[in-house]
């Protein structure tokens, strides 16, 4: 059975270091980037089963990286886990708007993040904005 891809985006190595070793040992493959222009580069080349990003990234931040993925027909459909420090109701909002399916705040749950990966990963798991075109009888945003 083929192992999903899981991409992780934060600028910080303790963090990307903590989550290979524990999504490796869960029996995902972990791709990592340490900027948003990597990590929206590898997306597309990759076209993981699902991302985790950063707010605060180099180059460009991770709300233009869900953004620009999430707009884009071939990358909409791939769940995006927004983990970072920014926890005001602003970003929360934000992270919305740009069409991230889940938003958590470091510190994280590590088991409770492992649950959310796990189940956006399944068969049968679409991602939000996705799920919500295929139920909709509008327009999608240009």
């Amino acid at each position: 059975m083929t192992k999903k891809k899981i991409l992780v985006v934060d600028d910080v190595q303790e963090t990307l270091l903590a989550l290979k070793i524990r999504l490796e040992y869960a029996g995902y493959e972990v791709k990592s980037a340490t900027d948003g222009e990597m990590g929206l580069k590898m997306a597309r080349e990759i076209n993981p089963n699902l991302i985790i990003l950063d707010v605060m990234l180099p180059k460009i931040d991770g709300f233009s990286v869900c953004r620009l993925l999430k707009f884009d027909e071939e990358y909409e459909h791939i769940p995006i886990i927004m983990l970072t420090a920014k926890g005001q109701e602003k970003d929360r909002s934000t992270g919305q708007e740009v069409g991230a399916d889940l938003y958590l705040v470091k510190p994280y749950n590590a088991k409770e993040l492992l649950e959310h990966v796990n189940r956006m990963t399944s068969d049968g798991y679409y991602s939000t904005r996705f799920n919500e075109m295929l139920h909709s009888d509008s327009n999608p945003p240009a």
